[in-house]
């Protein structure tokens, strides 16, 4: 009897020990993360380019073999600036030629105004024929109008010569060439890209479906992709109405709130698009649980170290997040991981740092 006495509370012990070891296996480690409410709804990020707002392709208003280039890609230019020059022979026999013909036009004007003299002084000595005064006076007028026909093709001419030198009109940076030396043109076949440098933009190519969508109250976050910290933001500008056949976006040109100094032509950009919404919330798409027809989540109590479903309401859902409408509130921690193996009141461990 009293050896049954003294194994009684040795079983006691033993079982206490098993409900404590019981105890502690249910204190089980947890991934979190922390409720942040968003304002702002991300649509999407787009590489892009900064690029002038003004651009002009120049090229020849005369055709002719190209004999030089005298800059490259990237001069800046003033106004006047020779950009390429054309061989010039074509144009300056075009000019001689037309000087001869000023020159054998006049001889013949001159003759003329002789010959309307004399037979007016003839006519009016009653010795000349009316008929011949009238013949030498409308070869006079005749050969008037080929005198200024001749002046005027001459002055053609010059043109034609001066056309051979391609000329920037404006203050700008070249930014491409469409035809090298040696390379035949056509009057207007576009030989040289100009572009403004003071006035620069972003431009992005965006899916149709996203283009589209695209209201005023669309915030565009314009940053280097270089050095993220070179950023401003923009404003739709423009959207080219029709689509790329090949990529199906459409191009949209931004106007910069501000131009940093790290914004030169060309420079390779990423722009981020957002828009204001309601406040709601984004979390790791394993956070969701699904059960019963309900959509929840795992929220802990930081004082009393406990676990406790919520019931959620879903905006939307990716491959990797959820949106949450209502559900959780600001700052509290929401389990992200093993969410179908937990129980309401379970001890939990979870670490500051384990976000």
């Amino acid at each position: 009897m009293k050896r049954m006495l003294l194994m009684l509370p040795i079983s006691l012990l033993l079982a206490a020990c098993g409900n404590q070891e019981q105890a502690e296996e249910a204190l089980r480690p947890v991934l979190w993360v922390k409720v942040e409410p968003q304002v702002q709804a991300q649509l999407g990020r787009f590489a892009g380019s900064i690029q002038a707002r003004y651009e002009s392709t120049l090229g020849f208003r005369v055709g002719g073999r190209i004999a030089r280039r005298w800059l490259d890609v990237g001069a800046m230019v003033k106004p006047g600036d020779t950009l390429a020059t054309l061989d010039p022979t074509d144009q300056q026999n075009q000019l001689r030629a037309a000087e001869g013909d000023l020159a054998r036009v006049q001889a013949q004007w001159i003759n003329a105004q002789a010959d309307a003299r004399r037979q007016q002084q003839l006519y009016d000595r009653g010795v000349g024929a009316k008929a011949s005064l009238d013949i030498a006076q409308t070869n006079l007028k005749t050969t008037g109008a080929s005198l200024e026909q001749a002046r005027s093709s001459l002055s053609q001419a010059r043109d034609q010569l001066d056309y051979s030198t391609l000329r920037a009109d404006h203050a700008a940076v070249i930014t491409a060439w469409q035809a090298e030396a040696g390379q035949t043109v056509t009057a207007g076949q576009a030989v040289v890209t100009l572009a403004r440098p003071d006035v620069k933009e972003a431009v992005i190519d965006l899916p149709i479906n996203l283009a589209e969508q695209l209201n005023q109250n669309l915030t565009f976050t314009v940053a280097s992709q270089l050095d993220p910290a070179i950023n401003t933001t923009a404003s739709l500008r423009e959207l080219e109405p029709q689509a790329d056949a090949t990529t199906r976006t459409r191009r949209a040109r931004l106007t910069l709130a501000s131009t940093p100094v790290g914004f030169h032509l060309g420079t390779a950009i990423s722009v981020t698009l957002s828009s204001a919404v309601t406040p709601r919330s984004e979390l790791p798409l394993s956070a969701l649980l699904e059960r019963d027809g309900k959509t929840q989540v795992w929220v802990i109590d930081p004082q009393q170290k406990t676990v406790a479903t919520r019931d959620v309401a879903l905006i939307s859902r990716t491959d990797h997040s959820i949106v949450l409408a209502s559900g959780v509130q600001p700052g509290e921690r929401v389990v992200t991981a093993g969410v179908n193996s937990l129980k309401p009141g379970q001890k939990v461990a979870f670490d500051e740092d384990a976000q």
